[in-house]
């Protein structure tokens, strides 16, 4: 049995199955250690997040500090911060991809 590490608000995940599959998107909201809410600010917005099922998804472990206090502060987080946070895990991840493939 392969140990999950438990998703938590702000933590970004990559999607495995389904129809946003490959795209990423950060965790919203945990709904149990079974299911949690994700958004991408862009096609997924905050008021209208996912359900999905945590075995459906690659937890990564890279957290975004500004949705994370966003949401502990107001309960809630711009759709351009998720942008924002997302685009800058995905440079990041290009990056390093790049690099090893030199």
């Amino acid at each position: 049995m392969e140990t999950v590490n438990l998703p938590h608000i702000g933590q970004i995940v990559r999607v495995n199955k389904g129809r946003d599959s490959g795209k990423y998107a950060v965790i919203i909201g945990v709904v149990d250690q079974r299911y949690v809410w994700i958004a991408d600010g862009d096609k997924r917005k905050f008021d209208q997040p996912k359900k999905k099922n945590i075995i459906h998804l690659e937890l990564l472990p890279l957290t975004s500090p500004e949705v994370a206090d966003s949401i502990s502060e107001t309960g809630r987080v711009t759709n351009g911060k998720l942008r924002f946070a997302l685009n800058k895990v995905v440079d990041q991840i290009d990056t390093e991809a790049q690099e090893k493939g030199e």
